[in-house]
């Protein structure tokens, strides 16, 4: 091995094996190899990080809608628990709280249709039925009798506990057959 005047860098020659490091760096008989081997290497390299990106695209989606109708269906089942309390007399009737119940319930019924793009079919625990998608004339129509029944109960204004139930009955079969058709259950 030879020592350059400069203090940090080398010189020297592998005897036989054809590389000699120069400051420059590697030279020799198998120099192409080498390169050609890193060439493919980071062929190899690029072709797999984008195969991820693009599985990982394609399979993204998007839970800002499923936090938003997750969170939409919460405030909708606390007032269909609030107005089944009063009907197993666990509460006691008030028709202030069955109005602002309904209203609950109608302003949930108009938003909820808003949160259901096609990039938000799976994830975040979503029970989201892929019939959503399959049959969006069948949803929006769901969607459309649970907005107007909700309206229907905000209109008749119950004012004693026969009027609320026959109402309450009304808004709630709704739900019943939305989850029905449009819900995973996922404690089956």
């Amino acid at each position: 091995m030879i020592v350059s005047a400069t203090p940090g860098f080398q010189d020297c020659a592998v005897a036989g094996s054809g590389f000699n490091f120069h400051r420059t760096g590697w030279s020799g008989r198998n120099t192409g190899r080498v390169y050609m081997l890193q060439s493919k290497l980071i062929v190899v390299t690029a072709g797999v990080v984008l195969s991820a990106a693009t599985m990982v695209s394609a399979f993204a989606q998007n839970v800002e809608p499923i936090k938003a109708r997750q969170a939409l269906m919460e405030d909708n089942g606390d007032s269909a628990k609030a107005g089944g309390a009063m009907l197993k007399g666990e509460a006691p009737f008030d028709a202030a709280k069955v109005a602002a119940i309904f209203t609950e319930m109608h302003d949930v019924a108009m938003k909820f249709g808003d949160y259901f793009p096609e990039d938000s079919k799976t994830g975040n625990d979503t029970e989201a039925a892929p019939a959503i998608w399959e049959k969006p004339d069948e949803f929006e129509a769901a969607l459309v009798k649970f907005q107007q029944d909700t309206q229907a109960a905000i209109d008749a204004a119950p004012q004693d506990m026969e009027s609320f139930k026959q109402a309450f009955g009304m808004v709630t079969q709704n739900c019943k057959g939305c989850h029905e058709d449009f819900r995973i259950d996922k404690d089956k």
